[in-house]
């Protein structure tokens, strides 16, 4: 049994911490200080003075005094993070010379000059992002000689100041308003991490980067690239890289990558890839996770070999439900992690006779790829035993048929071929047991004699036809009839292609033929399913994947033709024009008598409604929500209190519910 004075010895700095702590404050060792959430507009005062980590984070501090932090000569770590600070006095933080760890995160800092920082110079992280800097002085990182860590990320930047800090290891300046950097910005020799993401730079500067022997990750993701970066053949040494979201990169070189051969992770989502060159994973022998989600892929013979790739290497597969198939119509929608090397269209059995196929004409034809020779159609494909791609069919003079040159590539399913009918339409010759617009529905099976058991009723599908590039039209007939005592429809659709995956389910009458589901995303693949009102989603129902089509001009511009004047195309446009114009004033007319009505009414008995009641507006700006119904703000908003937070683009904007406390930053 221990003795009183021993008890007393070892509660005495805990005691003597207690004793100091200021109010609203939560003191602990090892002598550590929390301040959170006290709604005070200062620094605490009263602060022990052998405290070491002090977090004064959401605590609506404005500004800070020159001696807000004087008598704390043990303190390492400050988080000043989600505050309302926007400025910072001069020498400020010169009383706290051990400073490793500052974080003035979320706040509303609008400069940093070249005293902000002064006398810390054993300061290895400062985290100055999610605030309004406009503007750093050129000097103001300079006394920092050992800074290890420098967060900017989520400013107002239009330049990055030249970067002397010869012991930075990581550097983020990312989603600032920076369209080049200059050479000679960075001289960082042992930075191993660097991030300049959504900066709209179109090219990166191969003398910017040939400088970071040292560099392992790289993140330019989120920019206007058209081509990978000369400089990554002098990183040899990257590990990690990010060229997600460069939209205009159609295309990679496997010898635009041949010096990365440390190489473990790479993200390539979000660019316009339709296809991959053969074996280009190969060139990272150390690769462990690769992302490649939200590309339009073209998914036929030439990726089969990616398909094996997935299901035999060690690498993993990041965002794998994102990862789909664009084409052809038949893989549209599909996870490409999962389809077979039948699937890809490559050649595994003979041609298909057409004597006895039937004709169904192609209204629509199917989505193409440029890189994907075209298909042809008068005659069945013929298979090349050493290639896996379809030969054209030509003519007798060696010429490809006008059908090869017209006909989309595999637009025609199950072994169909395309040719053009008696009025120059694509059409399908689809072979026999296979019906259909792009001969997609098997055929139920004829009884050859009248003692043979009738075949069993298959149950129909429902067919989708496309609308413009954002509606999508579902035929629910074949489905009414199919199915007795229907109460109504339960329609269930889900974006395959998106981030956002949540279904939206529609509730129809049984009377209803069909039914065209609007607002869409245009050049995306749809999980469409349909069942019986009242019931749970089943395996009884009956589910297609479909794909809007990608907008083009063509669906936005007027048709115009070159004709000679008819007469009558002039005279009754113009007698309806006018009809319409008389029809107008007079409904003005009508409009302001009833508004002057029903502003009598409302002086009579005090009551009305205001636009924005009616736009569903209103009720929003009472709850203290700062976006209306069906309008999305990105990035940050501001809480009541004036805090900053992020806020997913897909939540509901018009909740009434109070904002989420921010996530703590983690330190490294």
């Amino acid at each position: 049994m221990r003795s009183p004075v021993l008890w007393a010895l070892l509660l005495f700095p805990a005691g003597l911490l207690a004793q100091g702590c200021p109010a609203s404050c939560q003191c602990s060792q090892p002598w550590t200080v929390f301040c959170i959430s006290r709604r005070s507009h200062t620094v605490p005062r009263g602060l022990p003075q052998e405290t070491v980590n002090l977090y004064v984070f959401e605590n609506g501090i404005r500004s800070l005094s020159e001696d807000c932090f004087a008598g704390l000569p043990a303190l390492q770590l400050l988080d000043l993070s989600q505050n309302q600070i926007s400025s910072l006095p001069r020498n400020v933080f010169q009383p706290l010379a051990g400073l490793s760890n500052l974080d003035l995160s979320s706040n509303q800092l609008h400069e940093v000059t070249n005293e902000s920082f002064h006398g810390l110079r054993f300061l290895e992280r400062l985290y100055l992002h999610r605030n309004r800097i406009q503007r750093i002085h050129p000097q103001a990182f300079d006394s920092l000689e050992s800074l290890l860590e420098l967060k900017l990320q989520d400013n107002q930047l239009q330049a990055v100041p030249p970067l002397r800090l010869p012991t930075l290891l990581l550097l983020d300046v990312s989603r600032n308003r920076i369209a080049t950097l200059e050479q000679g910005t960075f001289h960082l020799g042992k930075l191993e991490s660097l991030k300049i993401a959504g900066l709209s730079l179109d090219h990166v500067d191969e003398a910017l980067l040939q400088q970071l022997h040292n560099l392992h990750e790289l993140d330019i993701s989120d920019n206007r690239l058209s081509g990978v970066p000369a400089a990554l053949k002098q990183l040899r040494g990257l590990t990690k890289l990010s060229l997600a979201g460069n939209t205009r990169l159609s295309q990679l070189q496997p010898e635009d990558f041949q010096a990365l051969r440390s190489l473990q992770e790479l993200d390539i989502s979000n660019l316009n890839l339709n296809r991959l060159p053969e074996d280009f994973f190969s060139a990272f022998p150390r690769l462990k996770a690769v992302a490649a989600a939200e590309n339009p892929f073209n998914c036929v013979c030439q990726m089969s070999w990616f398909v094996s790739w997935l299901s035999s290497s060690q690498a993993s597969l990041q965002r794998s439900e994102e990862t789909r198939c664009h084409f052809p119509p038949k893989n549209a929608g599909r996870l490409l992690q999962r389809l077979e090397y039948a699937d890809l269209g490559c050649p595994t059995t003979p041609t298909i006779s057409t004597s006895k196929a039937t004709s169904t004409r192609l209204a629509t034809p199917a989505p193409s790829s440029a890189h994907i020779p075209p298909e042809t159609s008068t005659a069945s494909p013929t298979l090349r035993p050493d290639s896996s791609t379809l030969a054209p069919v030509t003519t007798q003079e060696g010429r490809a048929s006008p059908e090869a040159r017209l006909c989309p590539p595999y637009a025609c399913l199950n072994g169909g071929t395309c040719q053009l009918d008696g009025h120059n339409r694509l059409e399908c010759i689809c072979p026999v047991g296979f019906s259909g617009l792009y001969c997609e529905t098997t055929a139920p099976a004829v009884a050859t004699s009248p003692a043979a058991a009738p075949a069993p009723t298959q149950p129909k599908q429902i067919a989708i036809k496309h609308i413009g590039g954002t509606s999508l039209k579902v035929d629910l007939q074949n489905y009414i009839e199919s199915k007795s005592r229907l109460k109504g429809i339960r329609l269930t659709y889900s974006n395959l292609s998106g981030p956002d995956k949540r279904p939206v389910t529609l509730n129809l009458p049984a009377t209803l033929a069909e039914y065209t589901v609007r607002e869409l995303r245009p050049n995306s693949s749809y999980h469409i399913c349909v069942g019986p009102l009242g019931d749970k989603a089943h395996e009884e129902d009956f589910c297609v994947e479909a794909h809007t089509l990608q907008l083009t001009r063509q669906q936005h511009a007027p048709v115009t033709q070159n004709r000679p004047a008819d007469l009558t195309l002039v005279v009754v446009p113009a007698v309806m024009a006018a009809l319409l114009v008389a029809a107008a004033v007079a409904a003005t007319f009508y409009y302001i008598r009833r508004r002057r009505r029903q502003g009598k009414a409302r002086a009579a008995f005090g009551t009305g409604s205001s636009p924005l009641e009616l736009e569903g507006v209103k009720a929003c700006l009472e709850n203290g929500d700062l976006v209306g119904p069906g309008l999305k703000l990105p990035g940050k908003t501001a809480a009541p209190n004036g805090l900053e937070y992020e806020v997913p683009l897909m939540e509901p904007q018009c909740t009434g519910a109070s904002t989420p406390r921010a996530p703590r930053p983690s330190y490294f």
